[in-house]
């Protein structure tokens, strides 16, 4: 998917401008460390243990290797400080629509409420949707995170649906 993005590109924040780019597998480290550095994540089980690596290695492997799916990070002075992905959903809903599905969206604890969280989802909704060919940006957001829902009403996303889950053994 990387492709039809035009990455890296600079995006504008409160402290500064961040490069968002492509994840590689050098950035696994970091990309962990946001997972782990939110509450909602550690209490999932998102909490950096060195036993883990494997298994989030697997998971950034399987996502780059992917047609529709990517990781992107955002960087400043080549330190990562947020990440997100994007899933390209082809549908038969909406008369065929193409849907954008962003997940894991995390700025390093010390970075939030500088506007990078905002850039990074205007980028996704003007630049990435259009791109792609998305008709529909979509996220889902655990219901504990009050400030997260906020933030993306602030954006103009709408609370329209109510998602279900299942674990699943394996």
């Amino acid at each position: 998917m990387l492709d039809e993005l035009d990455l890296p590109v600079v995006l504008a924040s409160r402290n500064g401008s961040v490069r968002l780019r492509g994840a590689m597998q050098d950035d696994l480290d970091a990309i962990v460390a946001l997972l782990s550095d939110d509450p909602v994540s550690a209490g999932r089980g998102d909490v950096a243990a060195a036993e883990d690596r494997r298994l989030y290695l697997r998971g950034l492997t399987r996502i780059l290797d992917s047609d529709s799916n990517d990781v992107l990070v955002a960087e400043r002075d080549g330190r990562v400080i947020a990440t997100m992905q994007l899933t390209v959903i082809p549908g038969m809903a909406r008369r065929g629509s193409t849907r954008l599905l962003v997940e894991a969206v995390r700025v390093a604890s010390a970075e939030r409420s500088a506007g990078i969280g905002a850039a990074m989802m205007t980028w996704v909704a003007d630049v990435a949707a259009s791109a792609v060919g998305a008709t529909l940006v979509q996220l889902t957001s655990d219901a504990a995170r009050t400030d997260a829902h906020r933030f993306y009403t602030r954006l103009g996303f709408v609370d329209s649906h109510i998602g279900f889950k299942l674990a699943v053994s394996r």
